[in-house]
């Protein structure tokens, strides 16, 4: 398959689920994703190695230090998210992939374009959810 024809495909429910071309077609839209995360997170660095000492006002200095911690906390996030992505990888490499871990039925296309690193089908991660917050009530 050329990357070109990867490049414009779509997966289909008219096709069979998680075929190579779907397979390969998430993989690519998971490395891509990756790999701007970590684009960003360079620039980030970058920015956090700047040395803002030098701003005269206490005020500046103090957004600057509020503009780093929250950089910071985005960026923990991202790394939560390339090992979340990291693992649907190895799911696509073990043939896991696209298959709900609570239910083993298959995720939908349309949620897994959507949300690629998604591990449940939607029905399952909502009674996921509606179950959390009945235990975080008790």
């Amino acid at each position: 398959m050329s990357v070109s024809e990867l490049d414009e495909y779509r997966p289909s429910e008219d096709e069979q689920f998680m075929n190579d071309r779907q397979k390969e077609y998430f993989r690519k839209k998971l490395l891509n994703w990756k790999d701007d995360i970590l684009k960003e997170s360079q620039g980030t660095l970058d920015n956090l190695q700047e040395d803002d000492n030098h701003l005269p006002d206490i005020a500046d200095r103090a957004s600057s230090e509020t503009e780093k911690a929250l950089e910071l906390r985005t960026r923990d996030r991202q790394r939560k998210v390339i090992s979340k992505i990291d693992a649907a990888l190895r799911r696509i490499e073990t043939g896991e992939y696209g298959f709900c871990e609570d239910t083993g039925e298959p995720i939908s296309l349309r949620r897994l374009d959507a949300r690629p690193i998604a591990t449940m089908s939607l029905e399952a991660q909502e009674r996921h959810e509606r179950s959390e917050r009945v235990h975080r009530d008790d």
